[in-house]
C-alpha cells in the first residue's frame, strides 16, 4: 500500500531539476503568483471543495504496515516535495467528506496527525505549505484547540496571524481574545492577556488589549497590597469587594477613595491610573468628586475646582458644569452651606434658580428674586419659611424698602 501511495505521488510530481525554476516567477491562471498567500487559500480551498477523486489518483488509504516498520517519516517520504504532500493531505483529510459510523468515535490520532504535519511545514521553514496547513486546520480543528496549539508554535502562530491579518479576519483574533473569560484565575489570565500583545489587532483593538493587561496587571499589585493594608480608612470603610477585573472607571473610583492624596510614582495614585489609562479631565472629576463627596471630604472637593490665574487669584472652574456638581453633593449629604457655594457657581440664571428652589439655599434664592424685581415671588417664597428666621426677616426687610423699584 505504502509502494503505491508513493507511485500516486510521484504521477503528480513536477520536476525539482528545472533549471530556469529559480529565475522564473510563477504565475496561476488568475495572474497571481504562486506561492503569495492569496494563491495558497485559493488553492487549498479549490482542492477540498472539489475532493481528491478531482485532484489526484485514488489511493488505497487503509492501513497495513506500523509506523515503526515503515522506516519514513512525512519529512523523509515526500522530502522536496512537501507542497504536493500538503495537499494531498487535504484532500484526503478533508473532514467535510469524511463520515464515521454512529457507533464508532473520530480517531483520537486524527489531530495529532494535523498538528504533526503543521510541524512537519514549519520543519523545512516553507512560508506557502505553513499558510496551506494552517488554512486546514482553520477548517477542521476548533478555534479552542488551534489558538491553544498555536500558542506553543511561534512560527506557525506567527504566519497565522499574518494570515488572518491580510485576510481581513480580524474577529478571530477578538474571540481569541475574549477567550480571557474563561480563565478564573488573575495570574494566568495576565499572562494570557500579555500574549495577546503580539497578535496584529486593528490600532483601536491593540490599544484595548494594551490597556486590559496593564490594568489587571496594576489590579493585582494593589490588591495584594491592600489585603494586609492597615491605614485608618481601610478600618473606617472595610472594602466591600475585590478590585480584581473591575472596569477602568470603577479602579479609578476605588483609587481616589482609599488612595486619594498618593505621589503620582505609585501605582495605586489616581493621578498615576489618569495619566497611565489616558482618562479625561471630565471623567477624572466626576469620578473623584463621588469618592471624596462620599467620604465627606469636602476640602478635597473644594481643591478639584481650584484654579489660580495669572495673577494668583483663584477661582472654582469646571468642566462638568457645577449643576451636576450640585446634584453629586446633594446625593452624598452635602451641608447647606456647601451646596449653596456650588449653587451660586451655576452660570445659566434658570439654572442657578432652579436648584436653589431645589436645595433649599434661601439666601440665593431671595437674592435672585431681588435682583430680578420680583416682589410678588418673594411674597410666596416668604410664606413658606418660618417665621422671625433670618431668611423671613430678610425678605421683609427688602419688601420694605422704598428704593428698590419692583417691577410688580
Amino acid at each position: 500500500v505504502l509502494k503505491e501511495s508513493k507511485r500516486a505521488v510521484n504521477s503528480i510530481l513536477v520536476d525539482d531539476d528545472d533549471e530556469d525554476e529559480e529565475d522564473v516567477e510563477r504565475v496561476s491562471w488568475s495572474g497571481e503568483p504562486v506561492g503569495s498567500i492569496s494563491w495558497s487559500v485559493k488553492e487549498t480551498a479549490s482542492s477540498i471543495r472539489s475532493g481528491s477523486e478531482q485532484s489526484f489518483p485514488k489511493i488505497d488509504t487503509t492501513p497495513s504496515l506500523s509506523k515503526q516498520g515503515s522506516g519514513y517519516s512525512l519529512s523523509s517520504l515526500f522530502k522536496g516535495n512537501l507542497h504536493v504532500f500538503v495537499h494531498c493531505f487535504l484532500a484526503f483529510s478533508d473532514t467535510s467528506s469524511r463520515t464515521y459510523a454512529p457507533e464508532l468515535r473520530k480517531p483520537k490520532s486524527d489531530g495529532k496527525d494535523k498538528l504533526l504535519l503543521l510541524d512537519e511545514a514549519v520543519a523545512v521553514y516553507d512560508g506557502n505549505v505553513i499558510t496551506a496547513v494552517l488554512i486546514f486546520l482553520k477548517k477542521s480543528l476548533s478555534k479552542e484547540i488551534l489558538f491553544r496549539e498555536l500558542m506553543a508554535r511561534d512560527v506557525a502562530l506567527r504566519h497565522y496571524v499574518h494570515y488572518l491579518k491580510e485576510m481581513g479576519e480580524q474577529k478571530l483574533l477578538l474571540m481569541h481574545y475574549k477567550e480571557h473569560l474563561n480563565i478564573k484565575d488573575e495570574s494566568r489570565r495576565r499572562d494570557f492577556l500579555k500574549s495577546c500583545l503580539s497578535l496584529p489587532f486593528s490600532q483601536d483593538d491593540a490599544t484595548h488589549v494594551q490597556d486590559h493587561y496593564t490594568l489587571l496587571e496594576r489590579q493585582i499589585i494593589i490588591e495584594a497590597s491592600d489585603k494586609k493594608a492597615v491605614a485608618e480608612i481601610f478600618k473606617k470603610f472595610p472594602r466591600k469587594a475585590s478590585i480584581l477585573n473591575m472596569p477602568i472607571i470603577t479602579t479609578l473610583y476605588y483609587s481616589c477613595f482609599y488612595h486619594y492624596g498618593e505621589s503620582e510614582g505609585t501605582f495605586s495614585s489616581p493621578s498615576n491610573i489618569r495619566k497611565t489609562f489616558r482618562i479625561s479631565e471630565k471623567q477624572y472629576i466626576l469620578t473623584a468628586l463621588g469618592a471624596r463627596a462620599k467620604l465627606k471630604s469636602w476640602f478635597d472637593v473644594d481643591s478639584l475646582f481650584n484654579t489660580k490665574n495669572w495673577l494668583g487669584y483663584t477661582k472654582k472652574r469646571s468642566p462638568i458644569g457645577f449643576h451636576r456638581v450640585v446634584d453629586i453633593l446633594h446625593k452624598n449629604s452635602a451641608p447647606v452651606q456647601v451646596l449653596q457655594e456650588y449653587v451660586n457657581l451655576i452660570d445659566n440664571p434658570d439654572l442657578k434658580l432652579g436648584g436653589a428652589l431645589k436645595y433649599k439655599c434661601h439666601d440665593i434664592v431671595i437674592n435672585t428674586y431681588r435682583d430680578l424685581k420680583d416682589r410678588q415671588q418673594l411674597i410666596v417664597y416668604r410664606e413658606k419659611l418660618e417665621r422671625d428666621s433670618p431668611e423671613y426677616r430678610k425678605i421683609q426687610e427688602l419688601l420694605n424698602n422704598v428704593q428698590i423699584r419692583w417691577k410688580n
